[in-house]
C-alpha cells in the first residue's frame, strides 16, 4: 500500500511504501534502487509492526543535518529575520551578484 509523504522543496511528494522485512530482504537491491533513483521511502515491517525505514542517502543526510542544534538555530534566525522584514527577493540578490566584477581584483600598488 502506498501512502503519500511530505515533499521537499517544490518536488512531488515522495511515496512511502510499507514492506514486510522478509520481502525487503529478498528484493533488497531493487528496493535500494527505487529509494535512490525515485526518492521513495520504505517502512520495513516485522509481523506487521514497523521496525525500520529506508530512504535515499541524501534525504537521510538532510534529516541528520536538521537534528544539529546549530543548524536549527540558523534556520530559526532566518525565520525571525524574514518575519521582521529583513529579507529581499531572490531576483534582487541575483542581480547584485551578477553586477559584481568577475575575476581577481586588481593588485594595489605600494609606494
Amino acid at each position: 500500500m502506498a501512502v503519500k509523504g511530505r515533499g521537499r522543496g517544490g518536488t512531488a511528494p515522495p511515496v512511502v511504501h510499507r514492506l514486510a522485512l522478509t520481502q525487503a530482504r529478498v528484493n533488497l537491491g531493487a528496493v535500494v534502487k527505487r529509494a535512490r533513483l525515485h526518492k521513495e521511502y520504505f517502512v520495513l515491517e516485522k509481523d506487521g509492526i514497523p521496525v525500520a525505514g529506508l530512504m535515499d542517502i541524501d534525504a537521510f543526510e538532510d534529516h541528520l543535518e536538521l537534528q544539529d542544534p546549530k543548524v536549527r538555530a540558523i534556520i530559526a534566525e532566518g525565520r525571525r529575520e524574514y518575519r521582521a522584514g529583513q529579507s529581499r527577493p531572490a531576483r534582487d540578490l541575483l542581480r547584485s551578484l551578477q553586477a559584481r566584477p568577475r575575476g581577481k581584483p586588481p593588485r594595489r600598488r605600494t609606494a
